[in-house]
Order: structure tokens, then C-alpha cells, then sequence
């Protein structure tokens, strides 16, 4: 299957490199790639070192005789080589399931420090998640019991003795006859938390018309349960859930035939299971409106000019309890990434927060609320080298609206079984933006 892994940085540097399978043909793999990200670079109009730089590399990449499968997290590229075909979705989940694993043991973001500082457990992850190139062990909780996450004391001692800690009782996540849950959990007090988060991928023109739309959903848990306690959740209306993606831990069977989520959970945070949101048939109207004028002048003489109103609308899909009081976006940044064209840009918010990146011609505005009693406003000037672009860049916004609900779904119920003590439980819903997109003119 896999013949080789690669982590690389977006300076192209290759960070961590393992090679699986004798078939391997060595760095080759991802100098090739690091050839085509830079050919993808020079053909920008933005100068920026970021993921969204490879946007236009492809996932899956034909090499000589063999396919490589890329994947960006945060400010890394994980890369892995097949020689022969393979379900290319595996491969991919499974570099995110490393991107994944790699925050939980180091924490978030992981960049290129932290993998630099944590070279020893990362080969010793790489080591258990897989068997001659195949996955293999990828559940947190099995993972903890073989390597001990990395701490201040264990990284003094692996400094001062040369070698790395491990557990010393590993038969705990090795024997145990449900591998994405230890033995012998215990907690001083017992609770679980639920959130049901839902994002919506959108793209509107400035005039607040929806081209397209999408809707996925996923269930966030964080369980602190002692022994083995059994869980059902139940819905209110579940016939809104399409293309479900489920985690091990839950009882595929009884789902199919009664709807309600059975299982034993994990220790720690997880998450349940992944849908995606039937169609709303066009009847889709965002919360937050976006109408943006960017004006670029002609010749260096005259400067551009940048205008942007954001705001909440009354009316959108979003279901809100009434109970809750008036329903307000949260976090709202929107990000304007300017063309080369473009020198230098003056600007000015009547609300939150706005900061230019020179180098990367990108600006970033933060709001901490809006209602829909405000309206904000980005103002500025923009000075301008050369012939004005053929188009306007589209303008990205990122917002979230706590206890809202796009498709309706609740939680009706949450029960647990098998153990004594009642814990505590708490449900919560969070809608927010996916890729949300305006496009200017």
C-alpha cells in the first residue's frame, strides 16, 4: 500500500521522511511535488505562505510509476507515495488521521517547531499507526497506552538519558476487546459533553444572491466517563441526515433500523460521526451579508478605493430558540486578499479590528459580535502600480452563531447505562461558516 510518508514545511523543507516498503524511490516523490507547488506559486497573484498557496495542486499526483497523495494541516504538507492503485479516501484520511494525532500529543497548531522538537515520538507513532505500509493502530486512546504523550518532565529526562518514556502497564490498550477505549477508566467526577456543529460552504455574489450551498454537520464529543458506560443519543428529526460517517464505536445496525446512536465511548474528545445536511432546495438565506466595492483606479495617479459593509440579516434559515434572547454572529473575520498589483493599502473599520499584511497583501478584519441592530463598515485607500486586474479578488468570511441550527436537528435525548453514578450532561449547537465565499462586481 503505502510506500512512503513525508511531512514537509511550506519552505519545502522535508521534516520527517519514513519508507515503508522496499519500493520506494526515495525523496524523489517530494522533490517532484515541491516542483509542482513552486510552478503553482509563481502563478499566484498574491504572494503568500500559506496553505491556501498549493490551493491548485491536486490531491493525487501521478510520478514516474507511482501516485502521491497530499494533504495540507495548519503550516505542514503530509505527503505519502502508492506504487499501485489504491482507494485514494483511505490514504487521505489516514494523513489526517496522523495531522490529527500529532495535535492531540503536541497540541495546536502543529508547525514546524513542534514537529522539530517531537522527532523521536513522531517515528515512534509512525511506528504503531502502521504494519508495512498499511494503517493500523490510529485510535487515540490505544496510541496514549503504547506512547506516552510528551511533557515538560519527559522532555528533560529524554534530553538528560538519550532515551524516550513509555508506559509501563501497555497491556491496558493492547487487551482491551474495544480498542478506541481503555481499560479501567476512572474519572473523580463523571460528565459528557455534546456539540452538534454545523458548517455551511457558500458562495454569494456581492449583491447577496447564493450560487451554491452546502451543508455538513458533525457531532463533537468530549467523554469523561469511569468504567464502561453504554450511551443512546436520540434526535428530534433525524430525515435530515444524508451521507453519514460514523465512528467505530457506534452500533451501525441499530442505527439503520431505529435512527438513535448507540455506543461506548472513547476516553477523551472525539468525534461521533460526520453527515451532511439533505438539500434545502434553494430556499438556503445566509445570516450575515457581505457587500463589498473595490475600486482600482486607473494608472498609479489615482488610488483604488475599498468599501465594505457586513451585517446580520432579519430573516435567514437559521433556527434559533426564542428563549435564548436575539441571535448574534460571533468571531466574524473577513479576509480581503488584494492582487500584486497593489502596493501598499490605508485602511479603516467602524467596528473590530483591521490588520494589512504587507509581504502578503492580505488583509484580515475582526469583529467580536454583530447583531442585527449593527452594521459595520471597512473603509480605506489603495495604491496601485501598473494596469489595474481584470477582476476583483473574492473576499472570505469566517463567523458563528452559538445555539443555532441550520437544519433543524436536536438532540431529544441522552441516556446512560450499565454504570451507577448520573453524570453530567450538556448539549449544545453551534452553526458557523465552512468555505464562505463573496465575489466582488
Amino acid at each position: 500500500m503505502i510506500t512512503s510518508l513525508f511531512i514537509l514545511s511550506l519552505g519545502g523543507e522535508v521534516l520527517i521522511e519514513r519508507h515503508l516498503r522496499p519500493s520506494s524511490s526515495g525523496r524523489a516523490a517530494a522533490d517532484f511535488f515541491w516542483s509542482k507547488c513552486q510552478s503553482s506559486i509563481k502563478g499566484e497573484s498574491t504572494v503568500d505562505s500559506s496553505a491556501e498557496t498549493y490551493k491548485n495542486i491536486p490531491p493525487i499526483l501521478l510520478f514516474s510509476n507511482q501516485y502521491i497523495i497530499s494533504v495540507f494541516r495548519s503550516s505542514l504538507i503530509f505527503l505519502c507515495t502508492l506504487k499501485t492503485e489504491h482507494p485514494p479516501l483511505l490514504c487521505i484520511e489516514f494523513l489526517h488521521r496522523l495531522a490529527s494525532t500529532f495535535e492531540e500529543y503536541f497540541g495546536k497548531p502543529i508547525d514546524e517547531e513542534l514537529v522539530k522538537e517531537n522527532f523521536s515520538t513522531i517515528y515512534m507513532l509512525l511506528e504503531e499507526m502502521n504494519d508495512y505500509g498499511n494503517p493500523l493502530t490510529t485510535e487515540p486512546n490505544a496510541l496514549q497506552s503504547l506512547i506516552t504523550p510528551p511533557t515538560l518532565l519527559s522532555k528533560i529526562t529524554q534530553t538528560l538519558t538519550g532515551s524516550a518514556s513509555h508506559p509501563q502497564n501497555l497491556d491496558s490498550g493492547t487487551t482491551s476487546n474495544m480498542p478506541w477505549r481503555r481499560s479501567n477508566v476512572s474519572h473523580p467526577t463523571n460528565e459528557i459533553y455534546v456539540d452538534l456543529v454545523e458548517e455551511i460552504d457558500c458562495i454569494l455574489t456581492s449583491s447577496g444572491t447564493v450560487i451554491s450551498s452546502d451543508i455538513n454537520g458533525s457531532i463533537q464529543c468530549v467523554s469523561k466517563l469511569s468504567g464502561v458506560p453504554d450511551l443512546t443519543l436520540t434526535f428530534k428529526d433525524s430525515s435530515v441526515i444524508d451521507d453519514c460517517c460514523f465512528h467505530p464505536c457506534i452500533r451501525y445496525g441499530r442505527y439503520d433500523e431505529e435512527k438513535v446512536i448507540s455506543f461506548v465511548p472513547p476516553d477523551g474528545a472525539f468525534e461521533l460521526m460526520r453527515y451532511r445536511v439533505k438539500n434545502l432546495s434553494g430556499r438556503f438565506m445566509p445570516p450575515i451579508f457581505c457587500e463589498p466595492k473595490l475600486m482600482f483606479g486607473e494608472g498609479e495617479k489615482e488610488k483604488g478605493r475599498i468599501d465594505i459593509r457586513v451585517g446580520m440579516k432579519e430573516v435567514s434559515s437559521l433556527i434559533f430558540p426564542r428563549e435564548k434572547g436575539m441571535m448574534v454572529l460571533e468571531d466574524v473575520v473577513v479576509t480581503v486578499t488584494f492582487p500584486r498589483v497593489v502596493r501598499t493599502a490605508n485602511l479603516t473599520a467602524t467596528g473590530g479590528s483591521v490588520l494589512y499584511d504587507e509581504a502578503k497583501k492580505v488583509a484580515k478584519w475582526h469583529i467580536p459580535k454583530i447583531d442585527s441592530k449593527k452594521t459595520v463598515q471597512l473603509t480605506g485607500t489603495m495604491a496601485v502600480k501598473g494596469h489595474r486586474p481584470e477582476e476583483s479578488p473574492p473576499i472570505q468570511l469566517e463567523w458563528k452563531i452559538p445555539m443555532a441550527s441550520i437544519s433543524g436537528l436536536a438532540v431529544s435525548g441522552l441516556s446512560v447505562v450499565n454504570e451507577a453514578y448520573k453524570p453530567y450532561k450538556g448539549v449544545r449547537t453551534i452553526t458557523k461558516s465552512g468555505k464562505f465565499t463573496v465575489r466582488c462586481g
